[in-house]
């Protein structure tokens, strides 16, 4: 357990004066549009006799984002999820000031990305699961060291948080480890370790369970699940993994196509597809004849099911339960969430837009 004087005042560093009164976001999009500009080969431009290089190209504008409104408030832990390309990543360039808007108003923890980065970084942490700030070829230690010199960190700052990510993330083995020696969980569990020596009130998560295995993915969940909940720190996260989101979020919003699409629970996603639910029924061999369920797996007595409680409802189908023969066990469940969204995805294809859900 964290000593509580050591929690208490990493508290008191996340939540900054200006964010204590309600309705005061951390982060306010406002129409926020954002637009690259690229060069790509003309069709039929490496045909014979043409000619190649910028005489066959042409200028294209890709919209990443597109009008895109939402606020986070204090001490929220929110999923941000959409398939590739969908501008979850350009969300996160422009809310650490990497990038700056085409169109549209952005404030983070108060301030503008684009005019005050520098007073904004020391309220921010930031992590890309496939980038690192450690220093390859010295030990971890050195790496910390290094940003408490390069941020100014007091004193008594880094040593409190040096302690507590020690603690919380299980550091002491491998604080004095060369970073190039760490596995990959090790080393992501260290860029975390880092993010937080600055106290950050808000903390920016790219794919941060990337390429983890089971262990290492485990912790870096509860992690930060406990900061969030314990510290009250916010988090705003990314993944492609959506059962991770469901675990640690509670709010999850959904962009497609540069356009935000959804905005609320993991339930109201089950909902907008359906309210799909699974049931598993054990029997003692005979196969049960369910109307309105579809049969997804069968074997050694074991009969795993689908059905849409939106189309049957719960009565109709505990009441064809009670009618099927040689019945002994029935589990009762959620539909898998990767599966929700695959049908969410597949529905904004057809209906060429985010605007068209299924219902």
């Amino acid at each position: 357990m964290l000593k509580k004087e050591s929690t208490d005042m990493f508290r008191a560093a996340t939540v900054p004066d200006h964010m204590a009164g309600e309705g005061c976001p951390v982060v306010s999009l406002e129409a926020v549009s954002k637009s690259f500009t690229r060069w790509q080969r003309k069709e039929g431009a490496s045909g014979k006799g043409e000619k190649r290089g910028i005489f066959g190209q042409e200028k294209k504008t890709v919209a990443a984002l597109d009008h895109v409104s939402f606020r986070i408030g204090q001490g929220e832990f929110v999923a941000y999820a959409g398939p590739n390309g969908a501008g979850k990543s350009t969300t996160m360039k422009l809310l650490a000031g990497m990038l700056q808007p085409t169109d549209g108003k952005l404030s983070v923890l108060g301030m503008s990305p684009e005019k005050d980065r520098i007073a904004l970084m020391k309220k921010l942490g930031v992590l890309f699961g496939n980038r690192t700030e450690l220093w390859w070829d010295h030990p971890v230690i050195q790496s910390f060291e290094w940003k408490k010199v390069v941020w100014d960190i007091p004193d008594a700052v880094y040593r409190r948080n040096l302690e507590m990510v020690t603690e919380l993330l299980d550091m002491g083995e491998i604080r004095n480890v060369f970073v190039r020696e760490l596995s990959l969980g090790q080393r992501m569990r260290a860029d975390l370790a880092m993010m937080l020596l600055h106290s950050p009130e808000l903390i920016l998560l790219d794919e941060p369970t990337l390429g983890l295995d089971v262990v290492a993915k485990r912790q870096m969940i509860e992690f930060l699940k406990k900061i969030n909940q314990e510290e009250g720190v916010t988090i705003m996260v990314t993944s492609h993994d959506m059962d991770d989101l469901e675990e640690m979020a509670r709010r999850v919003l959904m962009i497609s196509g540069g356009k935000l699409a959804f905005d609320g629970s993991f339930d109201g996603l089950r909902e907008i597809t359906g309210n799909l639910t699974r049931f598993r029924v054990t029997t003692d061999g005979r196969k049960p004849a369910l109307e309105g369920c579809r049969l997804i797996s069968e074997g050694h007595g074991i009969f795993e099911f689908e059905a849409d409680l939106s189309r049957l409802s719960i009565q109709g189908l505990l009441e064809g339960l009670s009618r099927a023969d040689g019945i002994r066990n029935v589990e009762i469940g959620k539909a898998p969430i990767e599966q929700v969204i695959a049908q969410l995805y597949q529905a904004w294809d057809r209906a060429g837009s985010p605007g068209s859900l299924p219902g």
